[in-house]
């Protein structure tokens, strides 16, 4: 960010962002804003004051530091695992960067920081946005001490990446003081009306994370949890992360279901781009106790792209271009989840004009894969996506209702639980396996919804291989 009151001139003006804001509420629709609060570009006018000496009006609105002879002043890495100190040669002393060196850390500890950082958030909630996506949310706040972090015998980054290459992130992440903020910046949204909304990615196990939200639900509304992400088609894997969830998250607290986004393998392709077991996950996302977050091309099946490394515009196989380039395409270079949105079988995939080049190349097969398509097609991986959407907003026991596990079927292939809410409840029975099951099921019990083969006869229930049913 060089500018949070801007948008970027490739994006449009002020009246453009206003006008989006007032055309997106006419539709009774939300606009919920990314914020980077860690870090700015090193082409913000605050940096490029900071760095210029040591004594200037912004010298400490970042974390500057003397180094330890000719090395760093701490042993602190960057998210990514490699050293997060940079050398600035005019100012002859080391900055922090959380992330890439060109991302330099803000210091929020400087009450001049924080009050600015403030009227960005009330800027943008007093011209109608609906809250916020706060980027990496954990990273803010570091050990006012400089301590080192502790040596980690881990190398390959846990999922919650606080230990790496090493290292274990203790005065780098997850600070108390990150706890506080979300709290103060609740206070902030409390005070609009209609309600405003957060929701933090932040990462660390789930003693940590509810920690973001809370004791008495003050702190941010949700934060994203990304347990399912690294997908498995297994009965075994979905039990024990959505029991882990609930065990966690209970009301009044709610828990979120995340399983791609634009720094993740997009399900699709975690599934070997099978619709069938597509249709069968979306099921399960829509109708779990929680707030589902689609990434954009998930309710059409868009598979993963394939970008050579060399050709990333994303700047972390550049950072890693020690690794082997198998790795740097499949694991580093997030453009394969990243390109457009596949709307038509037009030029560009309808997401621009059609002499225009796109920020990233459409991905191959767009020609029939795309939202056009898909439309007229009932048996569609959209058409499943809004016929479960329609069932979730007219179903209270889905917007509203608690989660029961069917006890019997608590083991083997089938995932079955009820959502009740007061005296309505519903069920809901996905076959997570390749063969047919045949199951006994409550008498009387009505078909609201199937994907794939689903036969109901009296307490009968026959779900074909990947299938799977809401029942009332």
């Amino acid at each position: 960010v060089s500018d949070y009151y801007l948008p970027d001139p490739e994006y449009g003006d002020t009246l453009l962002v206003d006008s989006l804001i007032r055309e997106i509420h006419k539709r009774d629709m939300k606009v919920v804003f990314d914020l980077v609060l860690n870090h700015t570009s090193e082409e913000h006018p605050w940096f490029e004051e900071s760095r210029k000496s040591r004594n200037n009006p912004k010298s400490d609105w970042y974390l500057w530091r003397d180094g330890q002879g000719e090395d760093p002043p701490t042993n602190w890495h960057s998210a990514l695992g490699m050293n997060g100190w940079h050398f600035d040669s005019g100012r002859q002393q080391w900055y922090f960067s959380s992330f890439l060196s060109f991302q330099p850390d803000l210091n929020w500890r400087n009450p001049d920081v924080k009050k600015a950082m403030f009227d960005v958030v009330r800027h943008w909630l007093d011209k109608g946005v609906d809250g916020f996506r706060l980027d990496i949310f954990n990273y803010i706040y570091e050990d006012p001490e400089f301590r080192d972090n502790p040596f980690s015998l881990r190398v390959v980054p846990t999922q919650d990446f606080t230990k790496m290459f090493w290292q274990e992130k203790k005065y780098t992440m997850n600070h108390a003081d990150d706890f506080a903020l979300a709290k103060e910046l609740r206070d902030i949204l409390d005070t609009y009306d209609p309600p405003r909304f957060m929701v933090g990615e932040v990462f660390g196990d789930h003693k940590t994370l509810r920690n973001f939200l809370g004791d008495q639900q003050d702190g941010l509304n949700l934060v994203f949890l990304f347990d399912i992400s690294a997908l498995e088609w297994d009965a075994d894997f979905f039990r024990d992360k959505i029991q882990r969830i609930e065990a966690f998250y209970p009301y009044p607290y709610t828990p979120t279901y995340v399983f791609s986004n634009h720094d993740r393998i997009r399900s699709i392709s975690l599934l070997g781009n099978d619709l069938q077991k597509a249709r069968a996950l979306a099921l399960l996302q829509l109708t779990l106790r929680g707030v589902p977050f689609y990434y954009q091309g998930e309710e059409i099946g868009m598979p993963m792209a394939n970008i050579p490394g060399d050709q990333a515009l994303d700047p972390l196989p550049a950072a890693f271009d020690w690794l082997p380039d198998f790795a740097k395409d499949e694991v580093i270079n997030r453009d394969n989840c990243r390109t457009p949105m596949q709307w038509s079988a037009r030029a560009n995939a309808g997401f621009t004009e059609a002499t225009a080049i796109p920020w990233l190349p459409v991905s191959p097969g767009y020609e029939t894969l795309n939202v056009e398509q898909q439309e007229n097609d009932a048996n569609s991986l959209l058409a499943t996506n809004r016929k479960l959407l329609e069932i979730r907003a007219g179903s209270r026991p889905l917007q509203w209702g608690s989660l029961k596990w069917l006890e019997e079927f608590s083991t083997g292939d089938i995932l079955a639980y009820q959502r009740i809410y007061l005296q309505e409840q519903v069920s809901v029975l996905i076959n997570v396996s390749d063969k047919e099951q045949r199951l006994d099921i409550e008498p009387a019990s009505t078909l609201l919804f199937a994907t794939g083969k689903a036969e109901l006869s009296g307490n009968q229930l026959v779900l074909g291989p990947n299938s799977g049913v809401i029942l009332k």
